[in-house]
């Protein structure tokens, strides 16, 4: 009997160990959370009315609306999300109209925090040296009391502010160091700013083209997109593409477009740029010193072209339709071919790939 039972402890034994090392060499990833990979889009809603929200699209294109509230149900979005910020595992969704931060589990959507003090219409977010900064545009009335917050990411209160010159916009970090491109506001601007954040103080602002609204870096280059002044500015200029040596923080190269041209958004994929003007969707090699005559192809299906993104050899285009029904994404392979339609919530602005 005791020999039976040595044998049966074995065999036990033997069935845990095997049982371990089978899930040892398993390497398939936990899931994080119900929001793990996919997208998030911001969707704005009626400017004016706290109705904005946020939907995500899965890694198998289905679409849930509205994540923040389903989480949260105590909570909205608010009105106006204007941006998603990711820093480690957390997000933080910019609301420019509520004036707030509302900051989440990114692969949960749970929400953790609620910044309401220091922000006056924020724009965008970026981090650096622990710390968050967000682009504010101030009073809409004035053009002198712009700045960007700098957001303590321990306690999850503004600390200071940077000021700033009128309509600071799209932010992004190199190196320690922000760059702020100011698009206007209310107004049309025309410049970058430089920030150390070292010392949180203003390195350098010089000008780059009217109305820059598009920031992408990629080795070593930061490449920015100007709209140019619109028709019913006091002169209409056509938009550019300014590269700017992230190192020396000198522009070592401009593309001008034809007259009266104005692009609208900017991409970066595989060493190529992607860039939109309407509804037309073009290509050019980083190192084009010229732009192509020709589109790679027409958003027919599109009526108010109001986000992009090129991630993945796909296009994505987010159409606004109106400023109070439902938009729609559409997915574009790099040549154009239309291979899914979804709709999302009243006037998508851009996407937020969750990896």
């Amino acid at each position: 009997m005791k020999r039976f039972n040595k044998l049966f402890l074995t065999v036990i034994f033997a069935s845990a160990f095997f049982a371990s090392c089978s899930s040892d060499d398993d390497n398939t990833p936990e899931p994080r959370g119900s929001y793990d990979g996919g997208i998030f889009v911001v969707n704005e809603g009626n400017n004016g009315t706290p109705n904005g929200t946020i939907a995500y699209i899965s890694d198998d294109l289905k679409v849930e609306n509205d994540v923040f509230k389903l989480v949260n149900t105590e909570k909205a979005t608010g009105d106006t999300p204007q941006s998603i910020g990711f820093n480690g595992d957390l997000a933080y969704i910019v609301t420019n109209g509520s004036n707030k931060i509302e900051l989440v589990n990114r692969y949960t959507f749970k929400s953790i925090a609620t910044i309401t003090t220091g922000l006056k219409n924020p724009r965008f977010i970026a981090f650096a040296n622990g710390k968050g900064y967000v682009t504010n545009w101030g009073d809409p009335g004035s053009s002198t009391d712009d700045y960007v917050a700098v957001l303590d990411l321990s306690s999850n209160t503004i600390t200071s502010t940077i000021p700033v010159v009128e309509g600071p916009e799209k932010i992004i970090e190199n190196d320690g160091k922000l760059y702020v491109a100011h698009k206007g506001g209310w107004n049309q601007g025309n410049s970058l700013t430089v920030i150390n954040t070292s010392t949180n103080t203003v390195a350098t602002n010089f000008v780059v083209g009217d109305v820059p609204s598009s920031l992408v870096k990629n080795n070593g280059t930061l490449y920015i997109l100007c709209d140019g002044k619109p028709f019913y500015a006091d002169v209409e200029t056509a938009g550019k593409i300014v590269k700017l040596s992230l190192s020396s923080n000198t522009i070592s190269s401009t593309i001008n477009f034809p007259e009266k041209t104005h692009p609208g958004f900017l991409d970066i994929e595989n060493n190529k740029m992607y860039y939109t003007v309407g509804k037309e969707i073009y290509s050019a090699d980083l190192t084009a010193s010229s732009l192509p005559a020709t589109s790679l192809f027409t958003a027919s299906k599109v009526t108010n072209l109001y986000g992009f993104a090129v991630k993945n050899n796909q296009i994505y285009l987010a159409d606004a339709v109106n400023y109070s029904d439902a938009g729609n994404i559409y997915i574009h392979s790099l040549s154009g071919v239309l291979s899914t339609t979804l709709t999302v919530g009243i006037t998508p602005n851009g996407f937020y790939f969750n990896n």
